[in-house]
């Protein structure tokens, strides 16, 4: 992210009022993640189609369908986002732009080759009641957005990030319009035009990384070289997303709150559209998380880290470090102030919404509990950002692995309670792995300076 923060940096040294609406706006949609704007681009296809695909449950089918899909593509990836991402980090830190580009194509062939053999067999075996047809594209679905997810790994490193804004809209875009059409073919018309706006989106990432990181080779490796994994990374990145996807699949497959969809896919009526109104709230909290760790916070690590490199004094090191730590707190808390706002909005028009939705006002406690607990989601966020910069990964893999653990157990246990205690276990999950985080980041900053000098 280093590029982007590079260029909202700018935006916000132009000093205006609509500079400052363009810096979190930019921020809003390339942090909130991708697949947040993928259901959303899904919920619309499923609006447009209701009306011709007859049953209406092939719309259910669908929106399912994808659903999976991104959950499983991110699972699958976080194997290689973060660690992919360090090394880019580090070729480029290195002046080794050159090898960008080939070992992003090798990343790309080996996630498709592996994700290829696992995702084709067992389409064709987990879904014998469906058509060829609808089997093939959900496999193709899956690798192609996986190859998605990691190829804006590389994309958001660049200063150009309209070019990013730029390829999502025209890739949903293209969804949107091609569903129009084809949704008289049903589930597999709906599938084809979601597949195919992932792949105009691929083909456009690819074409902005190619212009700008041009090289003599092709296809590399070298990310695979013992000294340049970290399998540390590799593990957290698969933690994360399995973490945040945890409650959903025990709400989707536990008999109380699940029913079967498609195939061995199941969904949560009464928890899916609570969750996905959640989600959407943290856009501001995203937002403030992107501008403040990448314009604030990295400012005053760079300082400090400059200091200590140039051999500066020890009141200078001690003055960085200490705005440093002013800043991340100061981060942390405005990410929680903006969230409490969105948080507070949802609470207002959250049962308007329920109702619109067709879901019983007895679940606008869960609605409410889900929203606080997305901003909750976003504060672990701005914790595992700021133990990545001080390159704590052991740290990070703890939180998320606990977060992931803490999720499981206590999702069950909410559900087996009561209704009444439904998202409560997403909620307690959150809250537990921040304490923890906070309490060792204090410990950690306490000792930045004796860390940084003594265990190099």
């Amino acid at each position: 992210m280093a590029g982007i923060g590079f260029e909202l940096r700018k935006l916000l040294k132009r000093g205006t009022f609509f500079s400052l609406l363009q810096t979190y706006g930019y921020a809003g949609i390339i942090s909130s993640g991708p697949w947040v704007l993928s259901i959303f681009a899904v919920m619309l296809i499923g609006f447009i189609s209701l009306p011709v695909v007859i049953p209406p449950v092939l719309v259910s089918q669908f929106q399912t369908s994808i659903t999976y899909l991104i959950a499983l593509s991110l699972i699958y990836t976080g194997l290689f986002q973060l660690a992919f991402t360090r090394y880019s980090a580090d070729r480029i830190f290195e002046k080794e732009h050159f090898r960008l580009l080939p070992n992003l194509n090798g990343l790309l062939l080996l996630v498709t080759t592996v994700g290829g053999l696992i995702s084709f067999p067992l389409t064709i075996v987990l879904f014998p009641e469906t058509s060829l047809i609808y089997r093939l594209l959900f496999a193709t679905t899956f690798v192609t957005v996986s190859c998605v997810w990691l190829a804006a790994i590389l994309l958001s490193g660049l200063k150009d990030y309209k070019a990013i804004l730029y390829n999502f809209a025209i890739g949903y875009g293209t969804a949107l319009f091609l569903a129009f059409f084809l949704r008289a073919w049903k589930l597999e018309g709906l599938l084809l035009a979601f597949l195919t706006g992932q792949f105009v989106l691929l083909k456009g990432m690819l074409f902005v990384i190619f212009r700008n990181y041009p090289s003599r080779t092709f296809l590399e490796f070298d990310f695979l070289r013992k000294r340049r994994v970290h399998y540390s990374l590799m593990l957290t990145g698969f933690f994360y997303n399995l973490a945040i996807w945890t409650d959903k699949f025990v709400f989707w497959f536990h008999p109380y709150t699940g029913s079967k969809v498609i195939g061995p896919l199941n969904a949560s009526e009464i928890y899916d559209f609570p969750i996905f109104l959640a989600y959407l709230s943290i856009l501001p909290g995203m937002a403030v998380f992107l501008v403040r760790m990448e314009t604030d916070f990295v400012e005053y690590y760079d300082r400090f880290y400059d200091s200590v490199r140039e051999g500066g004094s020890l009141t200078t090191i001690k003055s960085m470090k200490n705005e440093m730590v002013h800043i991340a707190r100061e981060g942390i808390y405005d990410i929680i102030k903006i969230q409490s706002i969105a948080t507070i909005v949802i609470f207002l028009f959250g049962p308007t919404m329920l109702s619109m939705a067709g879901i019983s006002l007895a679940y606008v406690p869960l609605l409410n509990i889900d929203v606080v607990s997305a901003g909750l989601q976003v504060v672990l966020l701005g914790l595992i950002n700021i133990y990545f910069y001080l390159d704590r990964r052991g740290r990070a893999l703890f939180l998320t692995a606990l977060f992931a653990t803490l999720n499981l157990i206590l999702s069950i246990i909410s559900i087996n309670l009561s209704p009444y205690f439904y998202g409560y276990g997403f909620a307690g999950s959150l809250c537990i792995t921040i304490m923890c985080g906070m309490f060792l980041l204090d410990r950690d900053l306490d000792t930045l300076e004796y860390k940084t000098f003594m265990l190099q």
